[in-house]
């Protein structure tokens, strides 16, 4: 049996929030990353025997386009799935419902899912902090569960998760990304954009009609020289402001009975704001 996180991170959120599921098997976790769009994920094979944490953030209550693309050419053979979905404080919508689906069609048996809060990539003034120690013991907790059901062969035919099919529409968001003058040209950002919308031989310029609003090249500039437009995320943020002052819980599923059961829930915290998906 081999241990997998098979992740979407651009900012280290998700990657946050899905790592006591890693974890608690206690032995060495490798990392299949689909921000990475050098690999060839069709070159991916797995085993029935192995347990792969596949998580992702929530965009517009959606899987990002790119990481469902990426999951579907994986070869699974019967792996072992725990859904992880990252959300911003707002909604996961039908994330989870879409996790699901790609990965039934790559060949995952899912075993459990949860939906966690983490602080809000581009409007980090929702959900700060999160996952927070206390999100991160909970985690670790409904991971030990976990384990328990996955070593007692207490796995469900079909896991029951909220969502809708057919899923919502989702576009994309018109905040896109730019460089300052400062920009100096180091080409990290083009090297390690996940949908290659940055040129190499041009880092200070970048394809809107390609670029995903992940934040990957805004929070690994050296130079802090790539932003984003700051009247359009506060237009956002005003918007967003009602319905997401309220913290979220986080939520655990698996199936009893054939309905969507919450293991376990995150009791909610005197918290102004809560974060997103990153």
């Amino acid at each position: 049996m081999r241990i997998y996180q098979i992740l979407f991170s651009p900012t280290g959120g998700t990657k946050k929030a899905a790592a006591p599921f890693a974890e608690v098997f206690g032995q060495e976790v490798s990392t299949i990353d689909l921000t990475d769009a050098s690999m060839d994920f069709s070159q991916i094979s797995l085993d029935k025997e192995d347990i792969c944490v596949v998580a992702v953030p929530s965009f517009g209550g959606r899987v990002p386009a790119i990481a469902a693309e990426r999951l579907k050419r994986i070869r699974a053979s019967g792996a072992m799935a725990i859904l992880v979905v990252v959300y911003g404080n707002r909604a996961y919508d039908d994330t989870l419902l879409e996790l699901k689906t790609c990965l039934k069609r790559a060949g995952f048996r899912c075993a459990a899912a949860v939906a966690a809060v983490a602080e809000h990539s581009i409007m980090r003034q929702f959900a700060t902090g999160r996952p927070d120690s206390g999100d991160l013991a909970e985690l670790s907790r409904f991971a030990k569960e976990i384990r328990r059901c996955l070593k007692e062969g207490r796995i469900p035919d079909d896991l029951a998760v909220p969502g809708n099919d057919p899923f919502r529409e989702y576009s994309g968001i018109p905040i896109k990304l730019s460089a300052r003058k400062k920009c100096t040209n180091c080409g990290l950002c083009a090297k390690q954009c996940p949908v290659q919308a940055i040129p190499a031989a041009a880092p200070t310029k970048t394809d809107h009609k390609t670029c995903i609003s992940c934040m990957r090249c805004v929070s690994i500039c050296p130079a802090h020289a790539r932003s984003i437009n700051p009247i359009l995320t506060a237009v956002a943020a005003g918007k967003m402001k009602k319905i997401c002052s309220v913290p979220r819980r986080t939520n655990c599923f698996s199936e009893n009975d054939k309905r969507v059961t919450p293991i376990l829930s995150f009791l909610q915290r005197p918290l102004a704001f809560c974060r997103g998906p990153s």
